[in-house]
Protein backbone atom coordinates (compact mmCIF):
# COMPACT_ATOMS: atom_id res chain seq x y z
CA UNK A 1 0.00 0.00 0.00
CA UNK A 2 2.82 2.32 0.97
CA UNK A 3 3.86 2.24 -3.08
CA UNK A 4 0.51 3.17 -4.06
CA UNK A 5 0.47 6.17 -6.52
CA UNK A 6 -0.71 9.90 -5.75
CA UNK A 7 -2.65 12.03 -7.80
CA UNK A 8 -1.97 16.23 -6.99
CA UNK A 9 -3.99 18.48 -8.84
CA UNK A 10 -3.08 22.33 -8.79
CA UNK A 11 -6.38 24.24 -9.95
CA UNK A 12 -5.99 27.59 -12.24
CA UNK A 13 -7.10 28.88 -15.63
CA UNK A 14 -5.04 28.49 -18.26
CA UNK A 15 -2.98 30.91 -20.43
CA UNK A 16 -1.21 33.87 -19.62
CA UNK A 17 -4.32 36.36 -19.11
CA UNK A 18 -4.83 34.45 -15.65
CA UNK A 19 -1.05 33.73 -14.88
CA UNK A 20 -0.44 35.66 -12.08
CA UNK A 21 -4.08 35.81 -10.55
CA UNK A 22 -5.51 34.79 -7.20
CA UNK A 23 -7.40 31.79 -9.32
CA UNK A 24 -4.11 30.24 -9.80
CA UNK A 25 -2.46 29.97 -6.47
CA UNK A 26 -3.02 25.91 -6.73
CA UNK A 27 -1.01 26.37 -10.28
CA UNK A 28 1.41 27.90 -8.24
CA UNK A 29 2.20 24.95 -5.61
CA UNK A 30 2.15 22.10 -8.27
CA UNK A 31 4.42 24.33 -10.44
CA UNK A 32 6.97 24.70 -7.36
CA UNK A 33 6.38 21.09 -6.41
CA UNK A 34 7.18 19.88 -9.84
CA UNK A 35 10.36 22.22 -9.78
CA UNK A 36 11.48 20.80 -6.66
CA UNK A 37 11.56 16.93 -8.25
CA UNK A 38 13.87 19.02 -11.11
CA UNK A 39 11.00 17.85 -13.99
CA UNK A 40 8.95 19.91 -16.63
CA UNK A 41 5.19 18.96 -17.25
CA UNK A 42 4.46 17.61 -20.53
CA UNK A 43 0.80 18.04 -21.91
CA UNK A 44 -1.17 14.31 -21.49
CA UNK A 45 -3.90 13.19 -23.91
CA UNK A 46 -6.17 13.47 -20.71
CA UNK A 47 -6.37 17.21 -21.15
CA UNK A 48 -3.97 18.33 -18.26
CA UNK A 49 0.16 18.81 -18.18
CA UNK A 50 1.29 16.11 -16.20
CA UNK A 51 4.57 15.44 -14.12
CA UNK A 52 5.35 11.91 -12.66
CA UNK A 53 7.63 12.11 -10.34
CA UNK A 54 8.35 10.80 -6.55
CA UNK A 55 7.46 13.08 -3.95
CA UNK A 56 8.15 12.83 -0.33
CA UNK A 57 9.16 9.01 -1.17
CA UNK A 58 6.15 8.15 -3.09
CA UNK A 59 5.07 7.87 -6.35
CA UNK A 60 3.19 10.88 -7.52
CA UNK A 61 1.41 12.63 -10.48
CA UNK A 62 1.22 16.34 -10.79
CA UNK A 63 -1.24 17.59 -13.17
CA UNK A 64 -2.62 20.90 -14.33
CA UNK A 65 -6.00 21.01 -16.04
CA UNK A 66 -5.78 22.49 -19.59
CA UNK A 67 -9.47 23.46 -18.81
CA UNK A 68 -10.95 26.37 -17.46
CA UNK A 69 -11.13 26.01 -13.42
CA UNK A 70 -15.66 25.80 -13.78
CA UNK A 71 -14.52 22.39 -15.79
CA UNK A 72 -11.58 21.09 -14.34
CA UNK A 73 -13.70 18.15 -13.21
CA UNK A 74 -13.23 16.25 -16.41
CA UNK A 75 -9.48 16.37 -16.80
CA UNK A 76 -9.17 15.30 -13.48
CA UNK A 77 -11.33 12.23 -13.94
CA UNK A 78 -9.65 11.54 -17.16
CA UNK A 79 -5.88 11.84 -15.14
CA UNK A 80 -7.10 9.60 -12.57
CA UNK A 81 -8.70 7.18 -15.07
CA UNK A 82 -5.60 6.88 -16.72
CA UNK A 83 -3.27 6.36 -13.70
CA UNK A 84 -5.68 4.22 -12.20
CA UNK A 85 -5.69 6.58 -9.01
CA UNK A 86 -8.55 6.18 -6.63
CA UNK A 87 -10.43 9.48 -5.05
CA UNK A 88 -8.94 8.41 -1.60
CA UNK A 89 -5.38 9.53 -2.92
CA UNK A 90 -6.45 12.33 -4.91
CA UNK A 91 -5.10 16.11 -3.42
CA UNK A 92 -6.56 19.41 -4.64
CA UNK A 93 -4.82 22.44 -4.13
CA UNK A 94 -7.35 25.64 -4.39
CA UNK A 95 -7.35 29.47 -3.66
CA UNK A 96 -9.95 29.69 -0.90
CA UNK A 97 -11.55 32.87 -0.11
CA UNK A 98 -12.79 31.91 2.87
CA UNK A 99 -9.73 32.16 4.42
CA UNK A 100 -7.66 35.12 5.28
CA UNK A 101 -4.74 36.05 2.13
CA UNK A 102 -1.73 33.42 3.48
CA UNK A 103 -3.77 31.19 5.85
CA UNK A 104 -3.81 27.35 4.58
CA UNK A 105 -5.88 24.41 5.73
CA UNK A 106 -5.73 21.16 5.08
CA UNK A 107 -8.73 19.04 5.16
CA UNK A 108 -10.40 15.59 3.73
CA UNK A 109 -13.69 15.67 1.55
CA UNK A 110 -16.42 18.21 2.35
CA UNK A 111 -18.69 20.75 0.12
CA UNK A 112 -17.33 23.03 -2.32
CA UNK A 113 -17.80 26.26 -0.66
CA UNK A 114 -18.95 28.05 -3.79
CA UNK A 115 -15.78 26.81 -5.72
CA UNK A 116 -16.64 26.11 -9.06
CA UNK A 117 -13.49 24.30 -9.53
CA UNK A 118 -14.37 22.07 -6.70
CA UNK A 119 -17.75 21.62 -7.43
CA UNK A 120 -16.77 20.33 -11.10
CA UNK A 121 -14.26 17.83 -9.92
CA UNK A 122 -16.71 16.19 -7.23
CA UNK A 123 -19.18 15.86 -9.35
CA UNK A 124 -16.95 14.03 -11.33
CA UNK A 125 -15.12 11.99 -8.80
CA UNK A 126 -17.31 12.12 -5.42
CA UNK A 127 -16.08 14.27 -2.38
CA UNK A 128 -13.71 12.09 -0.31
CA UNK A 129 -10.18 13.99 -1.87
CA UNK A 130 -8.01 16.25 0.05
CA UNK A 131 -7.87 19.67 -0.30
CA UNK A 132 -5.08 22.00 0.16
CA UNK A 133 -7.16 25.73 1.39
CA UNK A 134 -4.67 28.26 -0.05
CA UNK A 135 -6.07 31.69 1.50
CA UNK A 136 -6.47 34.44 -0.86
CA UNK A 137 -9.18 36.39 1.51
CA UNK A 138 -12.15 38.12 0.50
CA UNK A 139 -12.30 40.75 -1.84
CA UNK A 140 -12.43 44.40 -0.32
CA UNK A 141 -15.80 46.15 -0.70
CA UNK A 142 -18.59 45.67 -2.91
CA UNK A 143 -16.46 44.49 -5.19
CA UNK A 144 -17.72 40.91 -7.09
CA UNK A 145 -15.25 37.60 -5.90
CA UNK A 146 -15.34 36.55 -9.33
CA UNK A 147 -13.50 39.91 -10.24
CA UNK A 148 -11.19 39.52 -7.07
CA UNK A 149 -10.32 35.82 -7.93
CA UNK A 150 -9.47 36.76 -11.46
CA UNK A 151 -7.38 39.96 -10.33
CA UNK A 152 -3.41 39.65 -9.54
CA UNK A 153 -1.97 39.91 -6.28
CA UNK A 154 -1.41 43.16 -5.05
CA UNK A 155 2.17 44.03 -4.86
CA UNK A 156 2.41 43.73 -0.96
CA UNK A 157 0.64 40.45 -1.41
CA UNK A 158 3.67 39.44 -4.26
CA UNK A 159 6.45 39.93 -1.39
CA UNK A 160 4.94 36.95 0.86
CA UNK A 161 3.41 34.93 -2.53
CA UNK A 162 6.84 33.23 -2.61
CA UNK A 163 7.15 32.33 1.30
CA UNK A 164 3.09 30.95 1.25
CA UNK A 165 3.61 29.40 -1.95
CA UNK A 166 6.48 27.32 -0.45
CA UNK A 167 4.94 26.42 2.82
CA UNK A 168 1.35 25.12 0.94
CA UNK A 169 4.03 22.99 -1.13
CA UNK A 170 5.56 21.78 2.42
CA UNK A 171 1.39 20.56 3.34
CA UNK A 172 1.48 18.26 0.37
CA UNK A 173 4.51 16.76 0.99
CA UNK A 174 3.86 16.21 4.55
CA UNK A 175 -0.08 14.57 3.54
CA UNK A 176 2.09 12.22 1.53
CA UNK A 177 4.32 11.76 3.85
CA UNK A 178 2.67 11.74 7.27
CA UNK A 179 -0.71 11.50 6.61
CA UNK A 180 -3.67 13.52 6.69
CA UNK A 181 -3.70 14.13 10.85
CA UNK A 182 0.00 15.10 11.28
CA UNK A 183 -0.13 17.16 8.43
CA UNK A 184 -3.64 19.34 9.74
CA UNK A 185 -1.42 19.64 13.28
CA UNK A 186 1.15 20.89 11.50
CA UNK A 187 -0.54 23.37 8.97
CA UNK A 188 -3.81 24.36 10.59
CA UNK A 189 -2.58 26.32 13.21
Amino acid sequence: MADERFLIVGLGNPGPRYAGTRHNSGRFVIELLAERVGARFRSHRARANIVEARLAGRPAVLAEPHSFMNESGGPVLAVARFFKVPVERLIVVHDELDLPFGALRVKQGGGDGGHNGLRSITAALGADYARVRFGIGRPPGRQDPIDFVLREFSSVERKELPYLVDRAADAVEALLAEGLAATQNQFNG
